[in-house]
């Protein structure tokens, strides 16, 4: 099949938006934590989308994507992009460029590690995060993508992901409780050192992250047309749903409607759409909407207010839960009329699918949940994963890059 040009003007476009993801994730994140830690935040993911996208030239595409070793891992045929055509299609895209296909997934690739700064901000070393981002894509990304995504044994058994809820949600959001557990509360912890010093950049953020979201999703039907139309609608309207959701709960809990309620909601209902977006009617994504509002609002209570569990911004919940309700609302609502190559749920002929997205979503918390454990178990035995208290108490702003966000 010859290459379209709309197709790869479409692919160039979204590999863009997804890329801008990374900084917005930045600046979400810093303006919903204290003044003395956003640059820290900031840094984490700049770098970080320098760093994995450097990984996933080298290494990452290739063991994802190559042809398989048996289902779990990819050759190394196609290490630093050798031989990835720039002229012709790889099979996984047939109408853009191979490399066009590698540099979209590279976004990808980058921003999932990258999700789970949010659950150790605030008291994690610069050096440790930078050995964690490296390890946990090796160990458990890259793994996980190849299952799902490059003809692995998921793939193989049935598993289906449109942008990633299993691969990338799932599996961050069960890391970021792992990082979190692992990492132990915040100095102080309670209401008092939950103050966002920002809102307004956390709202610009979440913007940005909406916007790119267009990409991440709409992008993955790796073409231009009625798919990824059906699919932009699809993630817009449980987007604005679960934003629409957290606006009332928070508004009848607190009396007051909640500026950060909205943006959260808002991202919560794009993490658990993600997955479905593909293969499920606008009106289905509606009330996926008002489930993933539901579900991401009350798992923030129950996880930080009453486990006590420091998830500093609330991965687990607003990706990790979000990612599983929506994954598993593949095997409920799917349907071939909107994607002819996606699967058929349980509401229409196939009960069969619920319990193949449960295997994989099973094996996505499982590995992202004990990978990072052992990962940080391992840095936390050798090089230490904490700040210092004094450091902790001045901001890692000063304490691990000696900057400020602001002049004072």
């Amino acid at each position: 099949m010859p290459i379209d040009s709309g197709d790869t003007s479409w692919m160039l476009i979204c590999t863009g938006l997804v890329m801008l993801m990374t900084p917005a994730l930045g600046f979400f994140e810093a303006g919903l934590i204290r003044g003395k830690n956003s640059l820290s935040i900031i840094m984490q993911t700049f770098s970080g989308l320098a760093i994995l996208s450097v990984l996933w030239f080298v290494i990452g595409f290739t063991l994802v994507y190559a042809p398989s070793y048996g289902g779990i891992i990819g050759r190394l045929d196609w290490a630093f992009f050798n031989e990835v055509p720039f002229k012709t299609s790889l099979g996984y895209a047939p109408t853009i460029p191979g490399v066009t296909f590698g540099t979209y997934q590279m976004m990808f690739a980058v921003i999932t590690p990258l999700l789970i700064t949010g659950a150790f901000a605030e008291r994690l070393k610069w050096s440790s995060f930078l050995i964690f981002i490296i390890a946990w894509s090796l160990i458990v990304y890259y793994p996980l993508a190849h299952w799902v995504w490059g003809k692995g044994w998921l793939a193989k058994l049935g598993v289906f992901d449109f942008a990633g809820g299993i691969v990338i949600h799932t599996s961050a959001g069960m890391g970021s409780l792992a990082a979190a557990l692992v990492l132990g509360r915040r100095r102080d912890f309670g209401p008092d050192i939950m103050v966002p010093h920002n809102i307004p950049l956390a709202v610009l953020g979440a913007a940005l992250l909406w916007i790119g979201w267009f990409g991440f999703n709409a992008g993955s039907a790796l073409a231009s047309g009625s798919l990824a139309a059906n699919t932009l609608l699809v993630s817009h309207i449980a987007s604005a749903t679960s934003a629409t959701v957290w606006i009332l709960l928070s508004w009848k809990r607190s009396k007051k409607a909640s500026t950060t309620a909205v943006i959260n909601g808002a991202v919560a209902g794009l993490a658990g759409v993600t997955p479905a977006a593909g293969y499920i009617t606008a009106q289905s994504s509606f009330f996926l909407g008002i489930v993933l509002g539901l579900v991401s609002y009350y798992a923030i209570l129950l996880l930080k207010e009453h486990w006590k569990i420091d998830d500093a911004l609330d991965v687990s919940s607003v990706h990790g839960i979000t990612g599983i309700v929506g994954s598993l609302a593949i095997g409920l609502v799917a349907t071939s009329f909107v994607n002819p190559n996606g699967p058929t749920g349980l509401f229409y002929g196939n009960p069969m699918q619920l319990a193949i997205q449960a295997v994989g979503i099973a094996v996505a918390a499982a590995l992202g949940f004990v990978g990072t454990i052992v990962i940080m178990k391992i840095i936390n035995r050798t090089i230490g994963l904490r700040v210092e208290e004094h450091e902790e108490d001045i901001g890692l702003d000063i304490a691990q890059h000696a900057e400020r966000a602001y002049v004072e």
